[in-house]
């Protein structure tokens, strides 16, 4: 048996924290692309880089490697859903004012197509399909790299004013 492993790392996200009291959601997301504000931390550990976010709509791309794995040499659907998640979760995010937070509700996926780490990158999409100052409804799918679409996703997400003080 031959051991395998990879190394995770992650900035210090209390700079990004301090943040959100400041920064409506599209703002926040967009000095994070920039590198002005460090990514979230799940982001080292599922390979995943916002590369895009407008009003209403985010895309990431994603890494799968063979520590996605599965028992049947697979990526674990985990990975796919976790990547559905935070990308219906920022596109909700997108619309949010300074202070404002979210947190998924209900997720549904859908999968279509078997993953690998050969069928990186992936590209996940996620729109809001209809906004809401309590509760906010958002869609997206996932593609590997020949565009082919690997799962899909519905999700309704709870808005809420973050308690977390200006500095």
């Amino acid at each position: 048996m031959s051991e395998r492993s990879t190394v995770v790392t992650w900035s210090d996200n209390s700079e990004a924290l301090a943040a959100l009291p400041k920064l409506d959601g599209l703002d926040f997301l967009k000095q994070m692309m920039a590198g002005e504000l460090p990514p979230a931390p799940i982001a080292g550990h599922m390979r995943m880089e916002l590369v895009e976010a407008e009003p209403g709509t985010v895309t990431f791309r994603c890494h799968p490697d063979e520590s996605h794995y599965n028992p049947i040499g697979m990526v674990h659907g985990g990975l796919v859903c976790t990547l559905l998640d935070s990308a219906l979760g920022c596109a909700a995010q997108t619309t949010l004012p300074a202070g404002t937070g979210y947190t998924s509700i209900e997720l549904k996926v859908s999968y279509l197509r078997p993953v690998t780490s050969d069928s990186g990158p992936l590209t996940c999409t996620g729109r809001v399909t209809k906004p809401g100052r309590r509760v906010t409804f958002a869609e997206g799918e996932v593609v590997d790299k020949d565009g082919r679409t690997v799962a899909t996703a519905s999700g309704t997400l709870l808005v809420f004013p973050l308690d977390i003080p200006a500095t």
